[in-house]
């Protein structure tokens, strides 16, 4: 998969960007997302796994992720793709943003990208984005592209130890993604 931006590149995952999302972990500003301080034991495999399931290419066999790369450095800043949310039978935007790469419009201009290839690709009408309530910096990005907020609620996602409160959004296939 290749998509390219004015600024960005996004294109499969391979093994060589393994260091870098290990240095990204190491800080803890991961940690949400399920890469802790000790991803450097594991992270070859989830980039095959990754690899695999890119191969599959299938948005609601468990996940599709992908790296977002700087056009002009070539630096790997983060990654974007979806996620299977087998309790609500739904696919859901999944991004990140290295905290060296933050505060540059990177996840607005990757996730506007991502959400176009996605209903260009695959027969979805939708897709939703589930994020916490004090991650603001993310809620902002998903309603500056265009997603729809539907509901505040308890919920406990794949890498929380109890329920918090999420902002749950929706973007349609012929909706407003800006």
């Amino acid at each position: 998969m290749l998509i390219e931006t004015d600024r960005l590149i996004i294109r499969d995952i391979a093994l060589t960007d393994g260091e870098t999302f290990i240095h990204m972990a190491s800080d803890g500003s991961l940690n949400d997302i399920g890469f802790d301080k000790d991803s450097s034991s594991w992270m070859d495999d989830w980039i095959i796994e990754a690899q695999n399931l890119a191969r599959e290419d299938n948005p609601r066999k468990s996940y599709l992720a992908y790296v977002i790369e700087d056009k002009r450095t070539g630096s790997t800043i983060g990654s974007v793709g979806c996620s299977y949310y087998e309790d609500l039978q739904k696919v859901g935007i999944t991004y990140f943003i290295g905290a060296d790469f933050r505060n540059n419009g990177y996840a607005s201009e990757a996730t506007k990208a991502y959400i176009s290839y996605f209903f260009e690709h695959y027969d979805e009408n939708e897709i939703i984005a589930t994020i916490r309530e004090d991650n603001v910096p993310s809620w902002k990005t998903i309603e500056s592209v265009g997603f729809s907020f539907t509901e505040k609620k308890m919920y406990k996602d794949l890498n929380d130890a109890n329920e918090v409160l999420y902002r749950f959004y929706l973007a349609k296939r012929n909706g407003s993604i800006k």
